[in-house]
């Protein structure tokens, strides 16, 4: 699909430097773009292996974030707590056209209410920022998330912080969230609260980079609210058989029933144990339906085909030695 002219000479500015913010220079760095990536410390690799160039800034200075986005187009976060509300304040003050937060994992409409999601971090208040700056007025800025279910890399060696990404999240390492694919454990929820089985949305995040600089070539003016992408969308009784499958290896599986899961849940509450309940809350939200979605409008629109999981797994893992 060819390129909108007015996205043409866009610049676009990728705010972090981690594992993901990588990715997604790698990708749109390969377009005409002018792309410019926002970190707190100078990172000589990226305009070494990326057509792209590194501005280092104090999110806290919100003057001299709005002097660097001058003449940004696009602004695209893969940042949170109050460095990501700074930079949506200096980003409307600069003019921007539009803003992807850091929300990438789970759809919207799956949230917990705000003031009541254990894993906000200003999330809630960065989504009301946009929608308030978004509504017409003379110089609006639009916004779109990206909703990819959950990152494949949750479940790589050593976890979410061996592909340096999951900085400010709890589930960092390897078998923090449900499954450790080296060890060949895993813990799941049986059922959601109707006593169905659980699904999950997964994507990995060189698609998820992929996923986003296709939209690009659409035209940035049109993009809906959220786009929704997905590589793969399975139970997490089957997720666990994949696993198993591609190490070649029974896995020893714990399976929570969703009453368990809420009782275990008040119990670590009782007794302050924060890291198990931050495990227990990850089951529940799993559970209740936070990371899956029917409907992928953004498979639908641009010609990217995902990795599945099982041969992501395959390509990461391999069997069992």
């Amino acid at each position: 699909m060819g390129r909108k002219a007015t996205t043409a000479m866009m610049r676009i500015a990728i705010a972090g430097a981690g594992g993901f913010a990588s990715l997604l220079a790698q990708e749109l760095s390969r377009s005409a773009y002018a792309i410019l990536v926002l970190s707190r410390r100078a990172h000589p690799e990226f305009e070494a292996n990326y057509d792209c160039q590194v501005a280092v800034v104090d999110y806290s200075n919100l003057e001299d974030l709005q002097f660097t986005l001058e003449g940004v187009d696009l602004v695209i976060s893969t940042i949170s707590g109050a460095e990501q509300l700074n930079l949506i304040d200096a980003a409307r003050r600069a003019r921007v056209r539009c803003f992807v937060p850091s929300e990438f994992e789970g759809a919207l409409s799956r949230r917990p209410a705000p003031g009541t999601d254990p894993f906000d971090n200003d999330s809630s208040t960065a989504l009301e920022q946009l929608r308030h700056w978004s509504q017409p007025r003379q110089h609006s800025m639009r916004y779109t998330v990206f909703s990819c279910g959950i990152f494949y890399e949750r479940f790589a060696p050593g976890g979410l912080q061996a592909c340096n990404m999951g900085i400010n999240c709890r589930i960092r390492n390897q078998g923090d969230y449900m499954i450790d694919v080296g060890l060949g454990i895993a813990e799941i929820p049986e059922a959601n609260p109707q006593g169905r089985p659980v699904y999950v949305v997964m994507t990995s995040a060189v698609d998820v980079a992929r996923f986003v600089a296709a939209a690009v070539e659409l035209g940035i003016d049109n993009w809906p609210r959220e786009f929704r992408m997905r590589g793969t969308r399975l139970t997490t009784q089957r997720l666990h058989e994949i696993c198993s499958e591609v190490r070649g290896v029974e896995f020893e599986v714990v399976t929570r029933p969703y009453d368990e899961i809420v009782q275990w849940l008040r119990y670590y509450e009782q007794n302050r144990d924060e890291a198990k309940w931050y495990t227990m809350q990850h089951l529940l939200q799993t559970a209740n339906g936070r990371y899956t979605f029917g409907e992928a409008n953004l498979n639908d629109a641009v010609d990217v085909q995902p990795t599945s999981f099982r041969q992501w797994l395959y390509d990461t893992w391999g069997p069992a030695q």
